[in-house]
């Protein structure tokens, strides 16, 4: 069911929210947007805690990144234009999310990316999860260190930044950054009890063949490490 255009701005407010619960964002870190039937776009405004978005503080902006819609004074992060990329690259993606959980976080400042094949809901979900190189915040640097890699992933590690993901709606971007947190947090333990194992690649290929099942969208995995 299509959602109008208030519950879109209130679902906006929940994850944002949960973001903000979770620890995922501290003061005014992270940022949200969704793509509108028009072509416009609800995005986070700069400057404010997660925690305290109300739908009316939210703003409507164009491909451009120019303010339709918004109370006086509002604009949205400077790191739009990293979202902006995403719509722009992939036709496919409705919503983006940006946040800095601190798990994931950890590996995308020590460059390291999550690219195991040893968790079943992980390899069904995201697929691998790589480090793009480091761009300066609020620049044209960031989206175009990440444009390389949105042809084949969902979910990135923004090198000593935070981490990106994008999904046909707000809920399944919103789950994705879920799935990747809990992740880094399982391989990190898994790396002090001796490192993860991995599946074989029959195992994997069989895991990948059951997204149709779970009607998983995306682009993902996009693994080198596996491709025939």
């Amino acid at each position: 069911m299509e959602l109008s255009y208030m519950e879109i701005r209130e679902q906006i407010c929940d994850v944002c929210h949960k973001m903000w619960q979770l620890g995922w964002v501290a003061a005014n870190d992270g940022n949200v947007s969704v793509k509108l039937e028009d072509g416009t776009f609800l995005a986070t405004p700069t400057g404010i805690s997660k925690s305290f978005i109300t739908p009316d503080k939210l703003v409507r902006i164009d491909a451009q990144g120019n303010v339709l819609e918004g109370l006086e004074g509002y604009r949205p992060s400077s790191e739009i234009k990293m979202h902006l990329r995403c719509y722009q690259e992939r036709d496919d993606v409705g919503a983006v999310v940006h946040a800095h959980p601190p798990t994931a976080t950890g590996y995308a400042v020590a460059h390291v990316p999550l690219d195991e094949y040893s968790m079943i809901e992980t390899i069904i979900a995201i697929g691998s999860v790589p480090v793009t190189p480091f761009g300066t915040p609020s620049t044209n640097e960031v989206p175009e260190a990440i444009a390389p890699y949105l042809g084949e992933h969902d979910v990135v590690l923004l090198a000593n930044h935070g981490a990106l993901s994008v999904g046909a709606d707000l809920i399944t971007a919103y789950y994705r950054m879920e799935t990747l947190e809990l992740f880094a947090k399982i391989s990190l333990n898994a790396h002090l009890l001796g490192g993860a194992k991995e599946l074989p690649r029959e195992n994997i290929d069989r895991l990948i063949s059951m997204r149709a099942n779970y009607k998983v969208t995306g682009r993902h995995p996009g693994y080198k490490k596996y491709s025939k």
